[in-house]
This record gives structure tokens, C-alpha cells and sequence, in this order.
């Protein structure tokens, strides 16, 4: 991920999967990634699953506002009551403003 704007929003997401519906699940996430990436703001997403199933997802997004209105996108509230109905045991959110950001690669 490139250095993010400072001001913008990182919405972290950790969640416990659960062993239900693995296919409907991995189509549900295949589809919200590309409707995300179509939304204003929109600024990149990074995620990555444990063996266990426990997961992090950090969307980040211009400002709050652009961050909100993909939380209320009507797609995406389907899947996270579906998300809550079969594929999740819990899960935590977490909205941050960025106030530093840099890269490092090594040479």
C-alpha cells in the first residue's frame, strides 16, 4: 500500500470466521472488493486470514464521509447481514484518522 494522505480514514475490520458457507463467502468478499474499489474515496484495501480463521481487513478512504457512505451502501449491508447471519462468529471495527504514513522497502 502507498503512503496514505494525511486526514484520510482507515476502517479496520477483525473478524472470527466461521467454518459455514466457504464459497459463498469467498464470492461475497470477491464482490464487495470490486464494488468497493468502484466507490468515491475509495483509497485501497489490505487483508489477511489466519489458519484459525480470524481476519484483518484496513479499508482506507479519502475522508469519514466517503468511508460512511460505503458503510451504507445498500450492497454491502445485505452481505454484512449475511455476513452476521452465517460467515462471522464476531467481529470488531475500527475507524482511525490518519495522522502519519511512510513506506519502507528493503534495497
Amino acid at each position: 500500500m502507498a503512503r496514505l494522505p494525511i486526514g484520510s480514514t482507515s476502517v479496520i475490520f477483525i473478524a472470527q470466521r466461521s467454518d459455514a458457507d466457504a464459497d459463498g463467502y469467498a464470492q461475497a468478499a470477491h464482490a464487495m472488493d470490486a464494488l468497493a474499489q468502484q466507490q468515491p474515496g475509495y483509497l485501497g484495501m489490505e487483508s489477511v486470514r489466519g489458519a484459525d480463521g480470524l481476519g484483518i481487513t484496513v479499508s482506507y478512504w479519502a475522508s469519514d464521509t466517503d468511508a460512511k457512505a460505503w458503510r451504507d451502501h445498500p450492497d454491502h449491508a445485505a452481505i454484512r447481514d449475511a455476513g452476521r447471519d452465517r460467515w462471522y462468529m464476531h467481529y470488531s471495527l475500527h475507524v482511525a484518522e490518519v495522522v502519519r504514513s511512510y513506506d519502507w522497502v528493503k534495497p
